[in-house]
């Protein structure tokens, strides 16, 4: 089991899977939400999830999927995709201790910010991962 939540400690969640699909995320969209050149993030399925203190705002920020945020000091917490009901996204910094969740890859790099560069040697992929 793992536990993580906002800055503020308004919301707060509890996985009880492992983190699976862990990824760099470069695109414009992760970019703006975060205010940053690059968000981690990871999946868990839905049935593994809980929220147990508090409940995130949500913004449907494309038709293909929305953020979920704290309504009070605004972490970015989590990442819905309308087609993949059966799981969710969560950013690794919101948890805990993030630390030991390492990432596998990067996607979206056609949109990385060229005055930042990462020196890892994982896979690219100029835009979302296939398969």
């Amino acid at each position: 089991m793992r536990e993580g939540g906002c800055l503020c400690g308004a919301v707060r969640y509890r996985i009880e899977a492992e983190p699976a699909d862990v990824a760099y995320c470069h695109c414009r969209m992760c970019q703006r939400a975060a205010g940053a050149p690059v968000m981690a993030w990871f999946s868990v399925p839905i049935s593994a999830f809980a929220w147990t203190q508090g409940r995130p705002h949500a913004y449907r920020s494309s038709e293909r999927a929305g953020r979920l945020f704290c309504p009070d000091c605004g972490s970015q917490l989590a990442f819905k995709v309308v087609a993949e009901p059966e799981r969710i996204d969560l950013t690794v910094a919101s948890l805990d201790d993030p630390a030991p969740v390492l990432p596998e890859y990067h996607i979206w790099v056609e949109s990385r910010l060229p005055w930042f560069e990462t020196t890892d040697t994982l896979p690219r992929h100029r835009a979302e991962r296939e398969g």
